[in-house]
């Protein structure tokens, strides 16, 4: 009896004793891409909290001030993304890249002017030129040309470059559109839609695949070495490289990675959508616009307005708890395959976001009343 105990016991210990190897030999084998991706994680969104003061007026409300707190208009936004995905996914399938190419571009320019008029107003105060042609004129200039270098040459620092802006201008533009709780009823909800495309249906990876190929900065790329080619890149990364996990060989647990003998498999480079920092940024806006502005006046964080010690503070633990669940989904993307993000994204930021409120404005701060209509 005591062997028939101690064995399978001794058995299991080993057999999680390997797999713990494999995810660190992953880990380590991954760690600039990771450690790359995860600064722009934290960039986009930091980008996007220095430009918030500019937006952060009712006027720059996608609803005005009243719909901040309404959530049919959350419920607009599920059901427009759900449409764009579809319609995408259509287009793809019928051989019309073009016209998912302009939407996309579209949609990209206009993130992008939003995100770069700040900062292009502040360069030309510096050279005292900031009148609101100037301002208007050169942030498109600057923003059709990046969109334009895109097109042409779409290498992943290109992309990432657009990408990263693009995201910030995105996450600002809804985080003050909307209050916390409506934006934690938002991420909840894309949470489960994004945990249900990725291993459900698996849609989310035939639409990672149709960006790829066309080489959109709808998502960011963390290349594993200097030689690596987002350009070379085919539009088949997610799905026929899915790596399942029942036919996982613990002996080569990570059969993606680079092998003693040079031989490289799988992916070339970490892939994250926009979409994957857009709903933990949105949260980190929405704290320091819609929570108590209470504490000392806090200056040196943006040169674009003043913002308050307090609501900052949320902010700042709702992105670290944003880095927390991104660091624990690379756990797993370790293993080479396809992760849902946003179901650890949003929940680290979710947490963090209670925590910090907790400990800074108190649980009862951390609530606005909503209504659906």
């Amino acid at each position: 009896m005591r062997v028939k105990v101690i064995w399978p016991l001794k058995f299991v210990y080993n057999m999680s004793e390997g797999r713990a190897a494999g995810l660190l030999v992953a880990m380590r084998d991954q760690w600039a891409s990771m450690t790359g991706m995860a600064f722009m994680f934290v960039s986009t969104i930091l980008i996007g909290l220095s430009v918030q003061p500019i937006y952060n007026i009712p006027e720059a409300r996608a609803f005005g001030e009243e719909g901040a707190s309404k959530g049919a208009f959350v419920a607009l936004e599920l059901f427009m993304i759900g449409i764009f995905t579809i319609v995408i996914i259509w287009l793809a399938r019928r051989g019309l890249e073009f016209f998912i190419k302009a939407i996309v571009l579209f949609a990209l320019w206009m993130s992008l002017f939003y995100a770069l008029q700040p900062y292009v107003a502040l360069m030309l105060y510096f050279l005292d030129l900031d009148t609101l042609a100037n301002v208007a004129i050169l942030s498109v200039a600057i923003s059709i040309g990046s969109i334009y270098l895109l097109h042409r040459f779409p290498e992943w620092y290109v992309v990432n470059g657009v990408g990263i802006m693009v995201g910030a201008g995105v996450i600002t533009l809804i985080g003050v559109s909307f209050v916390p709780v409506l934006i934690i009823g938002f991420m909840i909800a894309a949470a489960i839609y994004d945990y249900w495309a990725v291993n459900g249906s698996k849609h989310m990876l035939e639409l990672a695949d149709t960006m790829i190929g066309l080489k959109l900065p709808v998502l960011l790329v963390a290349p594993k070495n200097a030689n690596y080619s987002f350009i070379d890149e085919d539009d088949s990364v997610m799905m026929d490289k899915e790596i399942e996990s029942s036919s996982m060989d613990w002996e080569d647990p990570v059969p993606h990675i680079k092998n003693e003998g040079g031989d490289t498999k799988g992916r070339d480079a970490l892939f994250m959508g926009l979409g994957d920092i857009i709903f933990p940024g949105m949260l980190v806006i929405s704290s320091v616009s819609f929570l108590p502005q209470t504490g000392g006046e806090v200056t040196y964080f943006s040169a674009f307005g003043v913002m308050y010690a307090d609501s900052l503070t949320v902010a700042m633990g709702t992105l670290l708890g944003g880095l927390v669940g991104y660091f624990a989904l690379m756990t797993q993307v370790a293993r080479g395959k396809p992760q849902a993000g946003l179901p650890l994204l949003n929940g680290g930021s979710i947490l963090g976001y209670l925590i910090s409120g907790y400990f800074a404005l108190g649980m009862s701060n951390l609530w606005q009343d909503i209504t659906f209509f």
